[in-house]
């Protein structure tokens, strides 16, 4: 070190000069760095580590309690033949009923408030090309959830001829969910499976009653001569089977397509009804306990985890 004379003062040589300034950049880029880094621990007041705040939890798209319900559909989920003959009976609905022992959808979902907090806008007969304006007047109710059952009676017709196209079902089923999207966009929609009707037929068949029933014209596709076990009957039915199975790809097709939509995976169209689940009436249409089974299956899949494969 060399002392400048002239002014008292000690001068640095140049290398210590840099030396020292680049100690002294470092040491402010550590503190820096220290405080920035979300995975460095920060220090209170008093000295102590906080730990970092944990990042929130991304909200799920599907919620498995839902505080409304709307439901949309045919004569199944109005309860037709369930209580009387040739009649709705629309308390005893596995989506909407009030009904105790059926308990519907709507009762294990929303208890006591389902008695305000849900409607049902299904009609008997109703086909898909009927589903966009009840989907418009559920939408209007702004439900958390739409119960979705229709596609029996496209198939069920006079003759298999007479049955709603794949193309025309589905194109039907697209305009209904743009109908909800419209009014109600975060609306949940569950969308059960049509039943398989040649079960219906194998199972109800076997009842006298039922049998005098279905000549008054009851899904005359499947159902009409019901006794006969010719090939062409055979085919008949075989043809009505193969359309409902095609109805069915289409409702999981196209709910795939929404985020908020869920499809039962088949669930309906595979359980295996017996007489105890059929209408004394008409040996066709869901009973008291059929319609519970519905409930049962349409509860389990809208609260679980995960959607149905």
């Amino acid at each position: 070190m060399r002392e400048n004379r002239r002014s008292g003062r000690t001068r640095l040589r140049p290398r210590a000069t840099v030396a020292a300034l680049t100690a002294a950049v470092l040491v402010g880029l550590t503190a820096v760095t220290g405080c920035d880094d979300p995975s460095t621990a920060t220090r209170s007041g008093n000295g102590r580590q906080k730990a970092p705040r944990p990042s929130p939890s991304p909200t799920p798209v599907w919620d498995r309690s839902p505080g409304s319900l709307a439901a949309v559909g045919d004569s199944i989920t109005r309860g037709f033949d369930a209580c009387e003959v040739f009649a709705d009976c629309p308390e005893v609905s596995w989506a909407t009923g009030t009904d105790a022992e059926v308990r519907s959808l709507a009762l294990r979902l929303l208890g006591p408030a389902a008695a305000t907090r849900s409607w049902n806008h299904a009609r008997t007969g109703a086909r898909m090309a009927d589903l966009p304006g009840q989907m418009e007047a559920a939408a209007a109710r702004r439900p958390e959830l739409v119960a979705v059952m229709v596609g029996a009676n496209d198939a069920c017709r006079d003759s298999p001829e007479l049955m709603t196209p794949v193309a025309e079902f589905t194109e039907s089923f697209t305009a209904a969910m743009s109908a909800l999207r419209r009014t109600a966009p975060k609306a949940q929609v569950y969308v059960s499976s049509v039943p398989d009707l040649m079960r219906l037929w194998s199972t109800g068949r076997g009842n006298p009653l039922g049998r005098q029933v279905w000549k008054l014209g009851i899904c005359a596709s499947m159902l009409g001569d019901s006794e006969n076990a010719g090939e062409e009957a055979r085919l008949r039915r075989a043809r009505v089977y193969d359309r409902v199975v095609a109805y069915n790809q289409a409702l999981k097709s196209v709910c795939a397509k929404d985020r908020r939509c869920r499809y039962d995976g088949g669930e309906v169209f595979d359980y295996r009804f017996t007489g105890r689940q059929l209408s004394p009436w008409d040996w066709f249409h869901p009973g008291r306990d059929g319609q519970q089974r519905l409930a049962e299956i349409a509860y389990r899949n809208v609260t679980s985890a995960k959607p149905p494969a």
